[in-house]
């Protein structure tokens, strides 16, 4: 093999070593409400990640505008275990929320994030 064609045969490996890594985390695909969004005060949140989550080491904290938790129901999973829903205990009063979630997908990894949302008057 001449120099330039092992290098580029080390480089495709590398590169396909890093997707195949990068690929089996459960990354966040949406939510509802959705990041940055205005809405009327939601009775549930939904995530959808890119894989499955395994529910028993997964969570979601919510804090409102007056940086106090909001109050939430026991999660469950849905769609083939990709979606986890959070229901909201009562009304959120309006202004600007904070969601806080963590997942571990059912093949070990752990991944995190959050975003927020505004409940509107």
């Amino acid at each position: 093999m001449s120099r330039l064609t092992r290098i580029l045969f080390f480089t495709a490996i590398a590169t396909i070593a890093v997707a195949g890594e990068a690929l089996a985390h459960a990354h966040l695909k949406s939510s509802v409400p959705a990041d940055k969004a205005s809405i009327a005060s939601p009775g549930e949140l939904d995530l959808s990640f890119s894989e499955e989550v395994n529910l028993k080491f997964s969570g979601v904290k919510v804090t409102g505008p007056d940086n106090k938790s909001v109050k939430l129901g026991d999660g469950m999973l849905m769609d083939s275990d990709k979606t986890l829903m959070v229901p909201i205990s009562g009304k959120l009063a309006a202004g600007q929320y904070t969601v806080e979630w963590h997942v571990l997908s059912t093949d070990g990894h752990k991944t995190n994030g959050s975003y927020s949302f505004t409940v509107t008057p």
